[in-house]
C-alpha cells in the first residue's frame, strides 16, 4: 500500500470480528515499532503483546474499550533508560513510545489490520494488572485485529481543519 494512502485510510476501529492477528502480520507491526527512532537510540519502548483469554481478560479489566480485538498491544517505556532534555523538565519517554506505537499503528494497516490507540484506562492500574516491572510507564493500549463486516470510521473521521488553522510560518 502506498504511504500517502495508508495515512489516509487508516482510522480507529472500534468493532472488531475477534479473529486473532496472523503470526507473519503481528511479526511485521512489532518490527515496525523496533524500527522506530528514539533519543539517542536509547530504544526505551517496551511492548507487550496479550492474546488468548487470561491475558485478554487482563486487558478488559483495565479498559472497556477493547471493541473484540483478538490481540491487544500495551505500549510503555523504561524511564530509567530516557533522554532527559536540557533544563530536566521532561525526557524522552512518552515521544518516543509515541513514535514506536505511531510506527506501528501504520505498520499494521499496511499488513491488512486495523487498529486502535486506546487511553481509557489507569496507567498505574495498567501497570500492576499487566505485572510490569516498577521502572516501566505505560503510555497506551492498542487494538489490532480484523474489522467486523460493519466497521466504519466515527462520522467526523474525515473532517480536518485547514492548514492556516495548524500551521504557522516563523
Amino acid at each position: 500500500m502506498e504511504f500517502t494512502e495508508v495515512i489516509r485510510e487508516r482510522y480507529s476501529c472500534k468493532k472488531f470480528d475477534g479473529r486473532p492477528v496472523e503470526k507473519a502480520q503481528l511479526e511485521a507491526i512489532l518490527a515496525a515499532g523496533r524500527l522506530a527512532p528514539t533519543a539517542k537510540n536509547l530504544q526505551e519502548q517496551r511492548v507487550y503483546v496479550a492474546q488468548g483469554a487470561e491475558a485478554l481478560a487482563k486487558i478488559d479489566r483495565i479498559t472497556p474499550c477493547r471493541y473484540g480485538a483478538a490481540t491487544v498491544l500495551a505500549v510503555a517505556y523504561d524511564s530509567s533508560n530516557v533522554f532527559v532534555y536540557p533544563g530536566e523538565a521532561r525526557d524522552s519517554g512518552i515521544e518516543d513510545a509515541t513514535i514506536v506505537a505511531t510506527h506501528m499503528i501504520l505498520a499494521a494497516k499496511d499488513a491488512g489490520v486495523d487498529s486502535c490507540w486506546l487511553n481509557r484506562f489507569d496507567p498505574a492500574e495498567a501497570k500492576a494488572v499487566l505485572g510490569l516491572p516498577a521502572n516501566e510507564e505505560v503510555l497506551m493500549l492498542m487494538d489490532l485485529g480484523y474489522p467486523a463486516p460493519d466497521a466504519k470510521p466515527l462520522p467526523n473521521h474525515a473532517s480536518r481543519k485547514p492548514l492556516e488553522e495548524t500551521v504557522t510560518y516563523l
